[in-house]
């Protein structure tokens, strides 16, 4: 074992006169302590275990930094800051008097999900909604989203240990219990999502996913939910027939809805089309319009209808210049025109349920006016559009991600971050004309205490790199080893982890996480890359990927990381690779096929591409079909087939019910690299899906991620008092 405690004190400030009194324990027998001033400098002497004064002519005022290697030093941000206090957001509404509702998940509550109600007054404490007993999350698709709606004082919510849904009025604090809505099948065998209320039938209008017939190819419809009375009944059918359903959306009459639906083998942004139904006096949906997507040479994915206050629809599309971007349909001629065309996007991938990245408003002038997001070269930015005159206006605003809106009383409330602020929401004030900021205030944080760490952020830097192919760039976030009490010596490059997002079709953002400030604080190098096949740049962008999952991602990594080691910011010997799902698939892909990394992590990650396709469930069962092409490339890209081709050490982190990735293929990797006699390590956690969400089980994997990099490739001590995991064909 590689002792793994650094006693020196992370927060030592001392004048060089004090010195004399101290006795300090080393991280390694090289390590040093440099005036801030460089006037003076002191030198560790291993024989005598104490420090000496190298250059004396500083004065007892200057301050003084512990110099110790990259990766060794001691930061407040711990596993546990992490791990305890970062919850993450499942949406937001505004209830029937003006108040803000949001959705939490607690990784110190397993996990649960939690609906909030804003306090009446500032300075009270937040109401929780949902009972002890009950969890928020619905698994349609599972990846969730959309898993509550309001109405007035009354929510309609998906249960995550039953997978039903339930009414509870939310007037008073917690209010009622809630009242089951769809039957008991027995068990979690149908998921709801995406729901809205139709008051014109008294009922609830949402997708359903049943697994009553089939868990690994599921029937998705939409239903309607009675609402009328207590007796619990089975939904009824409202429109069916297509493979995948989302976004029902009824017009402020009740008399026509909006959906958008996609088919095997595309993704939603790929292909898929915008419908318009009307409805009937008794409740059914007739006459059907395709409103987008149904014109076979025009490829497009339009998503998130929405209609105005006044009954005009609108949505978000790609169509003609590949970017998502806002158009409305004129329903007399039956044509779909662009709002405010430009080289942005206005959504994101529907990985999940209840995106809202746009909300109507009006000026004082009642003109009706649309605010929005949007994205462009790795920032995001609120706008107001005027549709009559087709012009845009950028509302300053400190965040530079954002995400999800909800439309208050003389407010918007936002989803958004920054690179120091973490995800939260904010309640934005604008002035009467409505394209200036008023007011803008934090309401939720997903880590209220982040700001005690505010001068440990390393801030992230948007990299353009050449790819592998001539005249092709990608793109990435770097994030530079920072901590204010610790310096390396001026000979030493950091080592660097580059991290893979999931998908593989999202995006990494260059907010504020706690999960990277806990590595570069402690002098890790991070880079977050957004290779091809990434959104927030276009279609042309994210179909780089298609047929290339295992190339272009693979390709553009490794670049990444020789790009930044030949800019002199990474130590070319101290290489590692981690990511999470499809970011696992990368990793192990990585090293499989390069020898760019000396050591990897892969969380839930793919391993047999095959078995992927066989295995998983229906949302992305026809995925990777276009992602990797001809049957042959099945075999020829999964790490599984080609464990000869292995040369660095791996561990590997995941969940037991995963259904996205069956255990199986972790295990098997781990087998396999085992028998070679590779370093490997397999860490599974009993009660966790695709993802982990429990604080003990992210705390963990944060913890043995870094030690285990630390003690294969590292060459340092960690300052954390942490334990290691066994290493198989390391610690025999």
């Amino acid at each position: 074992m590689v002792a793994l405690a650094m006693i020196i004190c992370p927060c030592i400030r001392f004048s060089l006169a004090s010195l004399s009194h101290w006795t300090l324990s080393p991280a390694t027998p090289f390590t040093t302590v440099r005036s801030k001033s460089t006037r003076g400098r002191l030198q560790y002497t291993a024989t005598t275990h104490r420090y000496r004064t190298v250059a004396s002519k500083a004065s007892v005022e200057d301050t003084i930094e512990l110099i110790a290697p990259f990766g060794s030093w001691k930061s407040p941000i711990t596993a546990d800051v992490v791990s305890s206090t970062e919850k993450s957001l499942g949406g937001t509404a505004v209830d029937g008097s003006g108040r803000l509702i949001w959705h939490e998940f607690r990784p110190n509550e397993d996990g649960r999900g939690v609906l909030v109600k804003a306090p009446e007054k500032p300075g009270d404490e937040p109401i929780d909604i949902t009972p002890k007993d009950f969890g928020v999350r619905t698994l349609a698709q599972e990846y969730g989203g959309g898993a509550f709606s309001i109405s007035g004082d009354t929510v309609v919510f998906s249960n995550y240990e039953d997978q039903r849904l339930y009414k509870q009025s939310i007037s008073s604090g917690a209010g009622s219990l809630p009242v089951p809505l769809t039957p008991d099948y027995g068990g979690p065998l149908a998921c709801y999502a995406d729901g809205v209320f139709d008051g014109r039938f008294d009922r609830f209008l949402c997708v359903r996913e049943d697994r009553r017939e089939s868990s690994l190819n599921p029937t998705t419809t939409i239903v309607a939910v009675n609402l009328a009375h207590d007796n619990v009944e089975e939904p009824k059918l409202l429109i069916g027939g297509n493979d995948f359903y989302a976004f029902p959306r009824l017009d402020p009459s009740g008399e026509r809805i909006a959906w958008m639906e996609w088919s095997h083998p595309n993704m939603p942004w790929d292909r898929s089309a915008l419908w318009v139904g009307y409805i009937s006096e008794s409740g059914e949906v007739e006459k059907k319009i395709c409103v987008a997507g149904g014109d076979p040479k025009l490829v497009e994915s339009p998503t998130e209808p929405k209609w105005s206050p006044d009954g005009d629809l609108y949505f978000i599309t790609d169509r003609r210049n590949g970017f998502w971007n806002l158009h409305k349909w004129i329903e007399s001629k039956n044509e779909v025109v662009a709002i405010y065309p430009m080289k942005a996007e206005f959504t994101r991938p529907l990985w999940v349920f209840g995106m809202n990245s746009y909300e109507f408003i009006q000026s004082n002038e009642q003109k009706s006016l649309v605010v929005c997001s949007y994205r462009q070269n790795g920032t995001s930015y609120l706008g107001i559009i005027d549709p009559v005159q087709s012009l845009l206006t950028h509302v300053d605003i400190p965040f530079t991600d954002l995400s999800n809106m909800a439309l208050g009383s003389n407010c918007l409330y936002v989803e958004g971050a920054s690179a120091v602020q973490p995800t939260s929401i904010a309640k934005i004030t604008l002035g009467d004309n409505k394209s200036k900021l008023v007011d803008f205030n934090i309401v939720w944080s997903s880590s209220p205490d982040s700001a005690k760490y505010k001068s440990y952020i390393s801030l992230p830097e948007l990299i353009e790199f050449p790819t592998g192919v001539p005249g092709q760039q990608a793109y990435a976030y770097f994030y530079p080893p920072f901590n204010p009490d610790y310096h390396a010596s001026d000979e030493e490059k950091p080592p660097l982890l580059l991290k893979i997002h999931g998908g593989p079709t999202q995006e990494t953002r260059g907010i504020l996480n706690l999960s990277i400030q806990y590595l570069t604080s402690r002098g890790w190098a991070v880079v977050d890359v957004n290779y091809g096949g990434s959104t927030g740049y276009g279609r042309e962008y994210r179909e780089r990927l298609l047929g290339q999952w295992g190339i272009v991602d693979v390709n553009d990594c490794c670049s990444c990381a020789k790009y930044l080691v030949d800019s002199g910011k990474a130590d070319r010997d101290r290489l590692c690779i981690t990511g999470g799902s499809a970011g696992g698939y990368t990793t192990l892909a990585a090293l499989a096929f390069r020898e760019t990394f000396d050591a990897g992590s892969s969380l839930y990650g793919i391993a047999d591409l095959s078995l992927l396709r066989a295995e998983t469930h229906k949302f992305e069962s026809h995925y990777v079909d276009n992602l990797v092409g001809d049957e042959s490339n099945f075999f020829e890209r999964s790490p599984i087939n080609h464990v000869d081709k292995f040369s660095c050490p791996i561990i590997l982190f995941q969940g037991l019910e995963d259904k996205v990735v069956p255990p199986d293929q972790a295990r098997k990797i781990h087998q396999a690299l085992k028998d070679k006699g590779l370093p490997v390590a397999l860490v599974e956690y009993e009660g966790e899906q695709h993802g982990f969400r429990k604080a003990e089980n992210i705390k963990f994997t944060m913890e043995q991620q870094m030690v285990f990099f630390a003690r294969l490739v590292g060459h340092f001590n960690v300052a954390d008092d942490i334990t290691p995991i066994k290493i198989d064909n390391f610690d025999d």
